[in-house]
């Protein structure tokens, strides 16, 4: 994948000042150019303080869910300390990307792997883990043994290859690929951070956040805040895709970012977009507008970037059809094991398929609401959940081309489409 020019920077010395932060030392990964662009690390200095500087510099995790770092650290420490047998957490560095649209991890591993090995060495210090891991897909992996061999205290990080589906980057997946070779998510009764692999505590750590950890631990949370927002600091990477001859592009942006910046950045005008895809096949469609993309703020104004994937829609793609597309996929990607992945998607992939070739039935969307709504939050992993909400606002959206599909016509005509 490319990167924009303006993500390669010169070898910086001491912090970087600007937003390009975790690509600040360029296209060369090698552990010289790494120590030259960013320093050296102490993790046995940096460990003692490092939860304390987590949650003073804000950091959420940039694998999707965007839960707080500092208290899934802190949770997966306590868990370890306690028992009558205590046991030594277990850190994973999650690397996996079987998200379609998703590039921005991959391209972090081949540009900046030595800030991932550094992030995952001081975070397991800081914990007093017992094991490592980094969980990463086959185009990756030969670079990262070059790095890991490279690397001080690395060397007794596990190495593993992720499969190349949708599902085998969810936290559970990742631990039951590590301990029996099948990414399929288990339906957790503990967390992990309980009870996780071989009955450990585990903490299953996405590998930007690791990069970000890395970065605090050298210049402190006060550092990390003077990029972004108050309540989205710091910077972010998105994967940013669109019509052509728009190339696909990894942006790092400060936390808060409009979407119609990124989508400039990107190259693109708004106004020859119809809708933009925020967050990835589990996330969210949206007009074009000026959205803030961050994990939290005013309704109506925000669009989480969840995976960290934009996907912009011209006015000749058709949204419903993209949109049923995408939902066929993600009902084949599904692990098989619970009622609503296993009968609840593809009956809503159906339903959508129906309405996009056309079917003239009013009743239509009220069914795939009705489906949506009836698989949220009973699957055994969030796999449901995620592609209800990309169904209900797709509904939203593209609420004027559903209901031409429904009287036999095609407003925004795509590949293969109806006319009227």
């Amino acid at each position: 994948m490319n990167i924009l020019p303006d993500v390669l920077q010169p070898p910086l010395r001491g912090a970087p000042q600007q937003v390009t932060r975790l690509l600040a030392a360029g296209p060369d990964p090698r552990l010289t150019r790494h120590l030259d662009t960013f320093g050296p690390l102490d993790t046995d200095a940096a460990a003692p303080g490092l939860l304390a500087a987590l949650e003073a510099s804000g950091l959420t995790g940039r694998g999707g869910a965007a839960f707080e770092t500092w208290r899934k650290a802190v949770a997966t420490a306590e868990s370890g300390r306690q028992g009558l047998l205590p046991a030594r957490p277990v850190v994973i560095a999650n690397g996996a990307e079987g998200e379609p649209l998703s590039f921005k991890d991959r391209t972090l591993l081949a540009h900046a792997p030595h800030l991932v090995i550094d992030g995952l060495l001081v975070l397991t210090r800081a914990l007093r883990g017992a094991r490592m891991y980094l969980y990463a897909p086959a185009v990756s992996i030969p670079g990262l043994e070059r790095s890991l061999a490279e690397h001080p205290g690395a060397r007794r990080t596990e190495l593993l290859e992720s499969p190349e589906t949708f599902i085998s980057g969810e936290a559970s997946a990742v631990v039951n690929r590590i301990a029996t070779g099948s990414a399929l998510p288990l339906d957790q009764r503990r967390r992990l951070s309980e009870s996780g692999l071989n009955g450990h505590p585990t903490l299953v750590v996405n590998v930007e956040t690791l990069a970000q950890i890395a970065l605090i631990a050298r210049y402190g949370a006060a550092w990390f805040r003077g990029c972004g927002t108050a309540a989205d600091p710091g910077t972010r990477l998105l994967s940013v895709t669109g019509p052509d001859p728009v190339r696909d592009v990894v942006l790092e942006v400060p936390g808060g970012a409009k979407l119609t910046d990124v989508l400039q950045s990107a190259g693109m005008d708004p106004a020859t977009l119809s809708a933009v895809l925020v967050g990835g096949y589990h996330g969210r469609w949206v007009r074009p507008e000026s959205y803030v993309i961050s994990p939290g703020g005013v309704a109506g104004h925000t669009v989480r970037p969840g995976a960290g994937v934009i996907h912009a829609l011209g006015t000749d793609t058709c949204g419903v059809q993209a949109t049923a597309r995408i939902v066929t996929y993600l009902a084949g990607e599904s692990a098989k094991q619970c009622g609503p992945c296993m009968f609840g998607l593809p009956a809503m992939a159906s339903v959508l398929n129906r309405i996009s070739a056309g079917e003239r039935n009013s009743r239509l969307p009220g069914e795939l609401d009705r489906l949506a709504k009836l698989v949220s939050g009973r699957g055994a992993c969030r796999h449901p959940d995620g592609t209800a909400g990309l169904v209900s606002s797709a509904l939203e959206v593209f609420a004027d081309d559903v209901r031409a599909h429904l009287n036999g016509r095609c407003i925004g005509p795509g590949p293969g489409a109806m006319t009227a």
